[in-house]
């Protein structure tokens, strides 16, 4: 074989083994995803401002974590939130990922939400465990012990100074209304976090007997708030940055996991710490922007319906994740209307973007819209 005739033959090589690293997701083994449809801004939408980039006042700024497992979810919570935008063009999304271990590179993350959503505006903050990890307690269920997990406490340490404020969003969530309506939320100045409340849940559960029964910690922790503390879920969130910054909330986070690993002053993972700092002081916001508990519980992840009352975004938060439960053959009734927007390629569907039913009031339950 001649020189030039073993260069084309390894060139051939190569361009194959990159189309087969490419449909196979990534070198990484992360799963396939279709490219989600292309949404543009509508009429009334604000004018980039040129030069500005990530500084562009006009953006809505919305803040995620990505890895392996529930990249599905947040592909599925990516393509609700342009769905339903008014300006989807005005949508940045940060993502939080892991960096090292057993985490999918950066890179690869970056090229599987770039290859579904080529015009969407992102960049992608690396997280290091270690950052954290130390001071983390063991929970009610492992995956609540995830570093990543914790990456929200870091929001205003990773994205850039100009960015105001953020939404905060897990990636079990599914958008099915205007995100700008919830970014617009006033947060008055003595708010730092907005977020649904729940007060009729039952506070007291999300910490031991040990908590309530020190006289130095207890009711006595949540004395001097704006309000009696209130159950909230830290899986929508609007934070103002600059706010958190100025008080240091990440420090008065970690003292309550420092605290924790000393006395065990609760259970569940990366919630508690949130609601002794933030529990009190919440800007309330509409509960139609968390429709939560739709994953079950912690231990059995059993179906749950809606709650009653219009929604904007349901949330599987619990043990059941959707994606689970359909590639189980188990789906709970509202996982239906989170497959409408599932963009994974299973390893027997065809290598093309699949038909996406546009998300119809059918749906969901009429009685839940009201927009």
């Amino acid at each position: 074989m001649g020189a030039s005739a073993a260069v084309r033959a390894a060139l051939v090589l190569a361009a194959a083994a990159f189309f087969l690293v490419a449909a196979s997701g990534s070198a990484a083994g992360l799963p396939r995803f279709a490219e989600a449809p292309e949404y543009r801004n509508g009429d009334g939408c604000p004018a980039r401002v040129a030069g500005a980039g990530v500084c562009d006042p006009s953006l809505v700024h919305i803040s995620m974590t990505l890895d392996a497992h529930y990249l599905r979810g947040s592909m599925a919570a990516i393509y609700s939130l342009l769905k339903h935008a008014s300006c989807p063009e005005s949508l940045f999304f940060h993502f939080v990922a892991a960096e090292g271990g057993s985490a999918p590179p950066v890179a690869e993350l970056r090229a599987a939400v770039a290859a579904s959503f080529p015009s969407l505006r992102f960049e992608i903050y690396p997280f290091r465990a270690d950052a954290v990890a130390g001071l983390i307690s063991a929970s009610v269920r492992a995956a609540l012990e995830a570093p990543l997990n914790y990456a929200r406490n870091f929001l205003a340490d990773l994205l850039p100074r100009c960015v105001p404020r953020t939404i905060y969003l897990d990636s079990d969530v599914l958008a099915v209304d205007d995100v700008r309506r919830l970014w617009e939320t006033r947060l008055p100045a003595a708010a730092v976090v907005a977020a649904p409340e729940y007060c009729h849940a039952n506070f007291s559960r999300y910490f031991t007997e040990a908590f309530w029964s020190d006289p130095e910690l207890g009711d006595r922790v949540f004395n001097g708030r704006r309000r009696a503390p209130c159950y909230f879920n830290t899986g929508v969130m609007v934070i103002d940055l600059r706010r958190w910054r100025l008080g240091n909330y990440r420090r008065r986070i970690e003292l309550w996991m420092e605290m924790q690993k000393e006395k065990r002053i609760y259970e569940l993972g990366s919630l508690p710490p949130f609601l002794l700092v933030f529990a009190g002081e919440v800007e309330a916001v509409d509960h139609r922007w968390n429709q939560h508990g739709l994953g079950g519980d912690n231990v059995l992840g059993s179906c749950r319906p809606l709650h009653k009352g219009p929604v904007s975004l349901m949330h599987w938060s619990g043990k059941g994740k959707p994606w689970d439960r359909l590639d189980a053959g188990r789906p709970c009734p509202l996982d239906h209307t989170w497959k409408s927007y599932d963009l994974y390629i299973g390893e027997n569907d065809s290598a093309s973007a699949p038909s996406r039913s546009a998300l119809s009031s059918s749906a969901i339950p009429a009685a839940v819209f009201s927009w």
